[in-house]
């Protein structure tokens, strides 16, 4: 017998620890939530070095961002999934208030779109995330490129 739950069910789950990670995690900072969601050994396939790999990259990327954006949000605009994967497409806003990327914070507000696709282990962690960011609009609406 085995404790696998059938597949629509799994993707339901992926779903939700999805979302939770985005809202939770990334949006509020909770950093504690963090090895619940993420296997130890996770790819970060588009994050720069040294926040790739593992769960203390994340944390790293999650206070990244909390002090760069403070306040900042995930706008989810739909997720599908199918077998082992999620995908999601949203809006990333917020207003720069903290250093990023050597940048002195510009009190400009943002909002640019993403997509993130997550893979998804046997116990409902993530073992693989891969992104795309619109950076050229975020960054030209921080006013640190024209």
């Amino acid at each position: 017998m085995t404790n696998a739950l059938p597949v629509d069910d799994t993707v339901e789950r992926n779903k939700r620890t999805m979302r939770r990670i985005y809202e939770l995690i990334i949006d509020q900072g909770r950093t504690e939530l963090i090895a619940e969601h993420f296997a130890p050994g996770l790819v970060n396939h588009t994050a720069p070095e040294p926040l790739r790999t593992g769960t203390e990259a994340v944390a790293g990327l999650v206070s990244m961002l909390g002090t760069a954006f403070p306040g900042a949000r995930t706008e989810i605009e739909e997720m599908s999934g199918a077998g082992d994967v999620v995908v999601m497409r949203n809006w990333y806003a917020g207003t720069h208030l903290g250093p990023f990327l050597g940048n002195a914070p510009t009190g400009r507000p943002f909002r640019f779109r993403q997509m993130h696709w997550m893979r998804f282990g046997a116990d409902g962690r993530v073992t693989d995330h891969w992104g795309v960011r619109d950076d050229v609009s975020h960054l030209q609406q921080l006013g640190l490129i024209g």
